[in-house]
């Protein structure tokens, strides 16, 4: 008989943002007169920059076209790409980072979800807690956890972000081999600094251990003292593994276009103790698994790059920080401790109670969805997310309601 793998069934019942979507749902259905202002998962809802838009249209034409047709293309994505990425995201910060050792794809979050494929099933995972859902499940698909236990897996090492901490996790003080971080933080909005981010390369290098680096929201960095990538401090090439997407940088949320770097001086160790390239392993695959991101897209996040795309990608980010801006300091003003929205789109709120009964309360009393923390781990408890994700109208309409549903 056909079997499942059981590993799913430790899951949790339903996804996090499954279950928001279906609360909303059931709220929209019994108040249908009352439009609800989402300002929970975090979709961008600015439109494409111009430059991009320019772009695209231009490859789908050559598309069309049989002397400029493309079929498919290569697996790692186009040269003109990575060679682009490579000099504005890494070498003009002063890391040394080869076109070679980018990968493009089409989602940063199928990336954090397909790196561990190349891992023992045995080796130890540490996960800061609260923290993005897919590092977590992922591995518990993997085999790589026991059952789940009063909210915590057996077998993960949980990495707890607290505000004692500022929201970063400590050095773990058990052995672990594989490491996830993301900064700026989802879902705390905490940033980090680069003696702190020093620290943990030197931790990997000393433990042969590996750090997963999510960079997702670095372009919402506007303190230029902070680290935009790992690859910024010394070492980190032989230790950590980098993401990054377009989606919040350039609206790219629906168009799905990100990048994996791999470096090829980073290892990892058979059961015999010799060393393999990471980079040779995610190659393979990657080109196996994987065939490659369209061309008019790649040739539309190309655009991103140009002093155009600059400007325009660069406006909409600020437009969304704007936004987190203001909602920080309206909770702030309602004398709810808060983190983030000065370095990322996301502001992290202490709402003094349960956190899926804020949540109703907000989506009940004010017509407004957030992000419950408890959905990010045990140390969530307590917590709500909100994403600057929305237009201003929009944010500050959610702010009165909020206001008024609060006092």
């Amino acid at each position: 008989m056909i079997r499942v793998n059981e590993h799913y069934l430790k899951l949790t019942s339903s996804y996090l943002f499954s279950e928001i979507a279906r609360r909303v749902d059931a709220h929209q259905k019994a108040h249908p007169e009352e439009p609800v202002l989402k300002l929970g998962i975090g979709d961008v809802t600015c439109p494409l920059p111009p430059a991009c838009v320019k772009a695209f249209r231009r490859a789908v034409e050559e598309m069309g076209e049989e002397a400029s047709f493309r079929g498919y293309g290569p697996e790692q994505g186009y040269p003109f790409l990575r060679e682009r990425i490579a000099s504005a995201d890494y070498r003009e910060r002063g890391a040394d980072i080869d076109p070679d050792e980018i990968f493009i794809s089409d989602g940063a979050k199928c990336d954090n979800g397909n790196i561990q494929e190349l891992f023992s099933q045995d080796v130890r995972v540490a996960i800061p807690d609260p923290v993005y859902p897919v590092y977590l499940d992922t591995n518990v698909m993997a085999g790589r956890t026991g059952a789940c236990t009063d909210g915590r897996y057996e077998g993960i090492v949980y990495l707890e972000s607290t505000r004692e901490n500022n929201f970063i996790p400590e050095l773990p003080e058990v052995p672990v081999d594989l490491v996830y971080l993301c900064f700026p933080n989802n879902p705390t909005g905490a940033t980090i600094d680069r003696a702190r981010l020093q620290q943990w390369v030197d931790w990997a290098a000393a433990n042969r251990a590996l750090i997963l680096f999510d960079a997702a929201y670095e372009a919402f960095i506007g303190d230029e003292s902070l680290p935009h990538s790992i690859y910024e401090v010394e070492g980190a090439k032989e230790v950590a593994v980098e993401f990054r997407s377009f989606s919040k940088t350039a609206g790219f949320t629906g168009t799905r276009c990100a990048f994996t770097v791999v470096p090829k001086d980073c290892k990892a160790w058979d059961a015999e103790g010799n060393p393999h390239s990471l980079h040779r392993l995610w190659h393979r695959r990657h080109t196996t698994k994987f065939n490659g991101v369209s061309y008019p897209v790649q040739r539309a996040a190309e655009a991103v790059y140009t002093a155009e795309g600059r400007e325009q990608a660069r406006a909409l980010i600020e437009g969304y920080m704007k936004n987190a801006r203001f909602i920080r300091k309206e909770m702030e003003a309602l004398q709810l401790d808060c983190t983030g929205g000065e370095n990322s789109p996301y502001i992290w709120i202490d709402g003094r109670m349960d956190s899926w009964k804020f949540f109703d309360m907000l989506l009940e009393k004010a017509g407004v969805v957030c992000t419950p923390g408890a959905g990010f781990g045990k140390c969530g408890e307590g917590y709500i997310r909100i994403s600057a994700f929305n237009s201003s109208e929009n944010v500050h309409r959610a702010m009165e309601r909020i206001r008024k549903a609060l006092t």
